[in-house]
């Protein structure tokens, strides 16, 4: 007697719906990374303020000033003291003329740390120093 044997299939994995997949996956994390901030080297909170307006700069170099205490200063997320920043402005005036200057300053930073760092600002040239705040949340 001779029995009908089934013949067996090779498995296999179809791979079409997973290509979807991983294309939907890639654009997703492609669009998401884009929005991503750029994070800060120090912890600064801005103060609040309940008016003021955007800084747009789309055709200069924006720089960042970021000032945590006396100490912590940060030029274009390079660690600065005082006496080193109108060096370091004069060298990114040279490479970006007509650059913006943002000044980012901690709440709890000492006020007269950042008057005597708009001082050197001014010294070095540097007239119209916008200064970062964040909107009070109603």
């Amino acid at each position: 007697m001779h029995f009908y044997t089934k013949k067996r299939r090779i498995p296999s994995i179809t791979i079409v719906s997973l290509i979807d997949i991983l294309a939907i996956l890639l654009i997703f994390f492609i669009v998401t990374s884009t929005f991503s901030k750029k994070l800060s080297q120090l912890q600064i909170h801005l103060p609040e303020a309940t008016s003021g307006s955007e800084v747009f700069s789309s055709n200069k170099k924006n720089i960042v000033l970021e000032v945590q205490s006396a100490d912590q200063i940060l030029l274009d997320g390079r660690p600065v003291t005082k006496a080193t920043i109108t060096a370091a402005l004069q060298e990114i005036e040279k490479t970006y003329p007509g650059s913006l200057v943002t000044l980012h300053a901690d709440k709890d930073a000492p006020f007269g740390a950042i008057v005597s760092i708009l001082d050197v600002l001014q010294s070095s040239g540097i007239k119209n120093i916008p200064a970062m705040t964040q909107m009070v949340k109603p």
